[in-house]
């Protein structure tokens, strides 16, 4: 079945019915051996130990542990803030949520700050493509150097800009249409039934069809592909709900003991509570998770064999990661929006053409991705940008290890709808924190008007034990806050903490 232009939208000719002069097919054929594809594929709300390259081969995922097995595997790779459009801001354009503005959710992004596909050199050379959640303003509308644009996710009407059709609906959802599905909420499809459909209808199939369709039209060209899942983001549902067996993701320890609740911040400890208590309820709960795992790793596997079918493989840098992860009861608290490892800690993983499988060690940011993908594509890396290039370590050659930062900021999308009436909990609510994470295994989060927090994550794997108050590691306190100091003052933070 053929996209309609509403279901994929593409600036100028579209797709196959687009023709090309003889020259500009020369120039097509020049740049596409001079240059390799990115395509990028990336999760929602996906922990690290969810892949057997992180310790965990009971997940039903082989597409994706056969493409760790042949890239570079950050073992400690970080987000730069955990909640969804701050951490999709950081991967599109290289800047700190501070420096773009994305502080919060559904803050869209500046129309004049660039993105990757903006900052290509030659880049009318490229064909780029968006197929999935956005969550970066005007949902369903092709923007910031993507062509080709493939929605998912209805329910953002309200947040579109100014002469925008709020009436619009998702690629997604005319496809749903086309097979004769009929909305179960207020004339859309909510998430609810996407995830309740079989397996064939859900997101991902969907996505993995719209993607083989990009190959095909823009195989002899150089392309720019990005591939956004929703799952395993909730509901906790999945048409595989029942394929991984409940031991697959073991409760954390800390699911249900945890360090003294006075050492807790209180805005986390405001968060706190069921399901993360209740055991059944969560074996349940991470079993459907996994499930909404697998529907990924299956879609990303038609998507890695139409590459392969095409010969585009050994031409191709292949990332996949995650813009936060999921408490799922850790610390008795679910979905993301704190500093813990489970939040912030995600799967990444880049394939290189000619590269061969290893793992980096050191910790690795999210705000690297930009200036690294640059670097391994052969492109000019902008001077502004705050991050570095990794590429030197992609491509198997040492670094020096650094620290990793990351960052929360007031959510006026998430926590701020529960303020509670008494001013130490309101003030707390709105709080917000920048963390380092040192090669040596120390963890420091500086609140501005909470509890601060100091792990010793080689002693303390499951952050337990909340040392900043213990009175024993003032050194370390010390040391750990001047370099977020100079982080901030490298970045033009201006959040006072510490």
């Amino acid at each position: 079945m053929k996209p309609t232009r509403r279901q994929f939208i593409r600036r100028g000719a579209i797709g196959a019915a687009a023709t090309f002069s003889f020259p500009a097919l020369l120039r097509s054929a020049s740049a596409r051996r001079e240059r390799p594809n990115l395509l990028f594929l990336w999760t929602d709300q996906q922990r690290a130990d969810t892949l057997a390259c992180y310790g965990n081969a009971r997940v039903q995922a082989p597409h994706l542990n056969a493409l760790a097995a042949q890239s570079t595997v950050f073992d400690r790779a970080y987000v730069s803030h955990p909640v969804c459009t701050p951490s999709r801001s950081s991967v599109m354009t290289g800047l700190w949520p501070h420096q773009s503005g994305c502080t919060g959710n559904n803050i869209a992004l500046r129309r004049e700050t660039p993105c990757f596909p903006e900052l290509l050199r030659d880049r009318a050379d490229y064909a780029t493509g968006y197929i999935g959640k956005w969550h970066l303003g005007d949902e369903l509308f092709a923007q910031h150097g993507f062509n080709e644009w493939a929605g998912t996710e209805d329910g953002y009407g309200e947040h579109f800009s100014a002469g925008r059709d709020r009436e619009a609906r998702s690629a997604y959802h005319h496809w749903l249409i086309g097979h004769g599905h009929k909305p179960d909420k207020r004339g859309t499809f909510s998430r609810d039934y996407a995830v309740r459909v079989p397996v064939e209808f859900g997101k991902p199939s969907f996505q993995a069809g719209r993607a083989c369709e990009f190959l095909d039209r823009h195989r002899r060209e150089p392309f720019v592909l990005h591939v956004n899942y929703l799952e395993p983001h909730t509901p906790y549902r999945s048409p595989l709900n029942g394929i991984n067996p409940p031991e697959a993701l073991p409760i954390d320890p800390s699911c249900t003991r945890d360090d003294d609740p006075e050492q807790i911040p209180m805005r986390y400890r405001l968060r706190q509570g069921p399901p993360g208590n209740d055991e059944a309820k969560l074996r349940e709960i991470r079993t459907h998770y996994l499930g909404n795992v697998t529907c990924v790793d299956r879609s990303v596997g038609r998507i890695l064999a139409r590459l392969e079918q095409h010969g585009l493989t050994d031409n191709t840098v292949i990332v996949f990661t995650s813009d936060h992860g999921d408490q799922l009861g850790a610390h008795q608290l679910m979905g993301k929006s704190v500093l813990y490892e489970e939040s912030v800690r995600v799967p990444c993983f880049i394939k290189v053409p000619g590269g061969r499988g290893h793992r980096v060690a050191s910790p690795w940011s999210h705000i690297d991705f930009v200036p690294t993908l640059l670097e391994l594509m052969g492109q000019p890396v902008p001077e502004n940008l705050p991050g570095r290039s990794r590429a030197p370590e992609v491509r198997g050659e040492s670094a020096p290890a650094r620290n990793a930062f990351a960052q929360w900021s007031f959510n006026r999308a998430g926590d701020g709808d529960r303020t509670p009436p008494d001013t130490a909990s309101a003030r707390a609510v709105r709080e917000s924190s920048r963390t380092v994470i040192t090669p040596d295994g120390w963890k420091l989060c500086l609140s501005d008007v909470d509890r601060c927090l100091l792990f010793n994550r080689r002693e303390d794997p499951y952050e337990q034990r909340n040392l900043f108050y213990r009175g024993a590691h003032r050194e370390v306190i010390a040391r750990l806050t001047k370099e977020i100091h100079a982080w901030q003052q490298r970045t033009a933070d201006k959040l006072a903490v510490g």
